[in-house]
């Protein structure tokens, strides 16, 4: 199994590193395009909105195809969008490729998840799901460092080229690997939609909006909210995220979904109020990227395992949903940090995050009862 997988991850990896390094190239980004940090950090606020939105969109004109070639057309049109950036010469332009981009992740993430599913069985559906959500975590703990300290020496579209090196890669993996898996799934728009009527699948989307919102309100402007050296931060940020991601799959699959879900959003929203104090000195810093890393990651494999047994007779659907609940969530941390780090700096920009986690925390206590759910067999692969 874990052979076939591993290029689903690497996929990831590649997605990841295009979207998260965005954070790590802002002061590059805004002195070639003449634009402020804020407005540099757009950039990945529009990939967000356009993730989003697209990836039910794509998803349903997607349908009757088989997953394999879903997965080669996604990291395809990622890698078109990747080069369109890496060319382009204005801001506006710039932002135009980002939407290409994003329409790319928006196929492939969603539909990785739902192979892994697929290609699993039942008691290790939460270690498949890590393994595969594994490579946006070791993007963070590798990519987007390395693309960071790229783009602080050799310029920022030099990091876009390696975001399309990375695709390339992937796409090559999953052309030798991954088999041609078939996912029970609709292709009517109308009923893509029809798994918000349920009140289960409404508390997971919305958790996963107001994790994100705060997660990235901070994330997203980072390096105006650290004064020291920030490729080390997010390094350290994405080895705890690496840990963290194994660790939910493990604990999902042996606790429940419930208590990891409550536990990563309970520490993850206290490491946010405590980034000033993270501010101080590069050590403390440096262990509090890692806990921070690690317990916002707890809940990835938790979240998806929610989803998969909320909607089990339709997993692309409610694991599309899921990401389009998490990007939605990236574009209001965007808007929302961009906004207060204009008005009332980086105090404003701490409070608003930390606020955000404590309501998705408050939210989830009032709404999370767990129950049994049936999780659909193994799918037939071909």
């Amino acid at each position: 199994m874990s052979s076939r997988l591993y290029p689903l991850a690497a996929g990831n990896f590649a997605v990841g590193t295009g979207m998260f390094v965005t954070a790590g190239l802002l002061p590059p980004i805004s002195a070639e395009l003449h634009v402020s940090p804020s407005a540099a950090g757009q950039l990945m606020t529009v990939f967000a909105l356009a993730y989003a939105v697209l990836s039910p969109l794509l998803a349903a004109l997607t349908a009757r195809l088989s997953r394999r070639r879903v997965l080669l057309l996604a990291l395809g049109v990622f890698v078109l969008g990747n080069t369109l950036t890496a060319l382009a010469p204005t801001y506006e332009l710039v932002m135009a490729t980002r939407v290409v981009a994003a329409a790319g992740a928006a196929m492939f993430t969603p539909t990785a998840s739902g192979v892994a599913t697929a290609l699993s069985t039942p008691e290790r559906r939460g270690r498949a799901l890590a393994l595969v959500m594994g490579g946006l975590t070791v993007s963070s703990a590798i990519g987007v460092p390395l693309g960071t300290w790229l783009g602080g020496v050799s310029g920022w579209r030099t990091t876009i080229w390696l975001v399309v090196v990375l695709g390339v890669a992937g796409f090559a993996g999953v052309a030798a690997l991954v088999p041609d898996a078939r996912v029970p799934t609709t292709g009517r728009l109308s009923e893509r939609f029809a798994p918000l009527a349920d009140r289960r699948v409404l508390a997971v989307l919305t958790t996963q909006l107001l994790m994100f919102t705060a997660a990235f309100t901070a994330y997203t402007y980072i390096g105006s909210l650290i004064d020291l050296p920030l490729p080390a931060v997010l390094w350290a940020w994405g080895i705890g995220g690496i840990v963290g991601n194994q660790l939910g799959g493990r604990f999902t699959d042996a606790y429940g979904p419930r208590r990891m879900v409550l536990a990563g959003l309970g520490a993850g929203t206290l490491c946010l109020a405590l980034i000033p104090v993270a501010n101080l000195a590069l050590p403390i810093a440096l262990a509090w990227a890692f806990l921070w890393g690690a317990l916002g990651w707890l809940t990835a494999p938790a979240q998806q395992y929610r989803t998969v047994a909320a909607v089990p007779d339709n997993v692309p659907i409610g694991l599309g949903l899921l990401s389009s609940a998490q990007y939605l969530g990236l574009f209001v941390a965007g808007l929302a940090g961009g906004g207060v780090l204009g008005w009332y700096g980086r105090t404003g920009v701490v409070a608003v995050a930390a606020g955000m986690g404590l309501l998705a925390l408050l939210f989830t206590l009032l709404t999370y009862r767990p129950e049994p759910a049936a999780v659909p067999e193994r799918v037939r692969v071909r």
